[in-house]
């Protein structure tokens, strides 16, 4: 037979290369570990304020009011119609102490937090861990139970799983302060919360019903019988 030419031997400082062109995306994992940072940051200045409004404080109330779109009752002219501000907005008394709703939807911002921060920590380290590097955890105490099967096919469904989630966190802080909401606005969020329920159920019957890709341990330990 005549001597083919190993292509390996042309293609591989190009094959390298491409390979090698993975580690662009190094930068954008280190800026989600920095916007992880700013959550953490938000995180604490939401509970500083809550701490502090529990004691009284207006200020710190104010800010917590605004922040959750909490509106309490309308103030109202001699008339008895709403009073607005000169760019037409309906003005509310903002309460002096913090109630029920408010404390729910201050802790419900908190968890939207918390479970966006799981979010980056799955894209950041599952994300390394499929298309960029090893992360070498095998063994290691603190290691996720989920990274030791992960590939790009299981962290899709993990992230639409937390997309789910955030949503219906965003829901139940939507319907919690609904008087402050149209029907319209209601509406829209529950059909955005299902289109999101139905997109990862659609994403999780693809992954069962594509074929799943051999497992590179079995492979080894079927190539020694082969010889």
């Amino acid at each position: 037979m005549p001597n083919i030419p190993n292509r390996t031997a042309f293609t591989s400082p190009l094959s390298g290369f491409i390979f090698w062109s993975r580690w662009l995306q190094m930068p954008l994992y280190i800026g989600l570990i920095v916007a992880q940072g700013v959550y953490v940051y938000h995180f604490w200045v939401e509970l500083v304020h809550l701490v502090y409004a529990v004691f009284g404080d207006q200020d710190a109330i104010r800010q917590l009011v605004e922040a959750v779109g909490y509106k309490g009752k309308a103030l109202l002219d001699a008339a008895g119609a709403p009073l607005k501000d000169a760019a037409g907005q309906v003005m509310y008394v903002v309460p002096k102490t913090l109630n029920e709703t408010i404390i729910m939807l201050v802790v419900l911002a908190l968890i939207d937090v918390v479970m966006i921060s799981n979010l980056l920590i799955m894209v950041i380290v599952g994300g390394y861990e499929t298309f960029v590097s090893r992360l070498g955890l095998q063994g290691h105490p603190d290691q996720p139970e989920w990274l030791s099967h992960v590939n790009a096919s299981v962290l899709k469904v993990k992230l639409a799983t937390a997309i789910i989630g955030i949503s219906s966190i965003h829901l139940l802080k939507t319907f919690i302060n609904a008087e402050n909401y149209t029907e319209k606005v209601l509406l829209w969020q529950t059909l955005i919360h299902m289109a999101f329920l139905f997109s990862a159920m659609a994403i999780a019957a693809c992954d069962r019903i594509l074929p799943q890709p051999v497992r590179h341990a079995s492979a080894e330990k079927s190539s020694p019988s082969s010889h």
